[in-house]
């Protein structure tokens, strides 16, 4: 199960894709492969890292929002803190 669909199960983290106008579909969460493929996470229950996630809105434009995301992969449970967003025209590296 990949973190955004953890973070799918929960309500607070759709209605922000909802506020925004963007669709679950169009959410990539910037390096998801490099923090799942992290050695140390066999080891860690819960795991803190910075991220940004990138959502395309219904008009096209781009929002990037910026957090902490808390997670456990043991009993499959995500929670997005969002510190800010940004709204960009064009995709950027997060």
């Amino acid at each position: 199960m990949n973190i955004k669909e953890l973070l799918l199960n929960g309500q607070s983290f759709s209605d922000l894709l909802k506020q925004f106008s963007i669709d679950a579909s169009d959410v990539k969460i910037q390096d998801e492969d490099v923090i799942l493929n992290d050695q140390n996470l066999e080891h860690r229950e819960i795991v803190k890292e910075s991220i940004c996630i990138e959502g395309r809105n219904k008009e096209g434009g781009i929002i990037n929002f910026f957090g902490t995301l808390h997670y456990n992969l043991f009993n499959k449970l995500a929670v997005f803190e969002m510190q800010g967003f940004e709204r960009v025209s064009k995709p950027v590296a997060c």
